[in-house]
This record gives C-alpha cells, structure tokens and sequence, in this order.
C-alpha cells in the first residue's frame, strides 16, 4: 500500500514518518513513534483512553487518521511532566488515589488538562461534564474528580 509522508511534532519533538492512509493517530504514536502512554481502549471513542491534545485541543485519536494531523502540534500524556517530574494534576491524581489499574489515565488526564487550561473555579459537575467522555471502570471517579478539583483550586483561575 501506498505510504504518505507526513510531519508530526510530538511534546515538542518534531517526527517526519511514512504511514499508510488508514493508520489511525493512536497506532501511530504508539507503533511509529514509541509514545505508549496513549491506551487503545475500545476503538470506537467511547472510552477515552486514546485521549492526547491535537493543536490544543483534546482529541481521541482512535478516531483521527495519522494523515490528518500531518502538520499538527500533538500533546501525549508523556508530555505532561514538567522538569523531569509529575506536573500538579498527575501528583494530584496521585495523592487523591485518582487511579487503581491504570489504562483510562492518560487519557483522563490529557481530557482534564485541557479542560483546566480554560476553566474558571469549577463546580464538581462541570468536572464531571468534562470528563464524560472517559470511562474508569475501577475508580467510581470520585477520587479522579478529587483530584482535578484539587488541582483547579491550585492553579487558580486558568493557567
């Protein structure tokens, strides 16, 4: 098949590959790229673990083509931490016990990032609304919503 040449910068990290048109983004930057921190949960962008931050904005990128993001600044979950170590959200995950087996992380984390990046003191249910669109079947989510709160009264108004 085919390949096309496309361009991705990665955390920061520019990446010129060759993918074939129907790689998705997730295999890409897991398989083409090493980034395993983004989970292949149900392919179908009910669960959210594929979520990472295309041109800012979250996305699950079992639903975007690689060729689509040609061009695109992507943000994975490895790209969260600041100076070698956790940035304020993952030690609060951390500290609320926000996760058990792990596999909806990144992309909870990643979904709430963003949301935090515009969010004005928000209410539990506005957290709750913001991560609707990721599924935790260990947590119940009242830890992950600790710990985004937690975080949002940290960081104030924005970031």
């Amino acid at each position: 098949m085919m390949k096309s040449e496309i361009s991705l910068t990665v955390n920061g990290t520019e990446h010129e590959l060759a993918v074939e048109p129907r790689m998705l983004l997730v295999t890409a930057l897991r398989e083409e790229l090493g980034y395993t921190g983004t989970n292949i949960g149900c392919d179908t962008a009910r669960c959210g673990a594929c979520t990472v931050r295309v041109d800012g904005k979250a996305i699950k990128s079992c639903m975007r083509f690689a060729v689509q993001a040609d061009g695109s600044e992507i943000e994975t979950v490895e790209g969260l931490s600041e100076d070698g170590g956790l940035s304020p959200l993952q030690e609060n995950f951390k500290e609320h016990h926000g996760l058990q087996c792990g596999y909806c992380t990144p992309g909870m984390l990643m979904t709430a990032d963003t949301f935090l990046e515009d969010a004005n003191d928000p209410s539990r249910e506005e957290i709750r609304e913001a991560i609707e669109g990721n599924l935790c079947r260990c947590t119940g989510y009242h830890n992950i919503i600790d710990a985004i709160e937690d975080t949002a009264n940290q960081v104030g108004d924005g970031r």
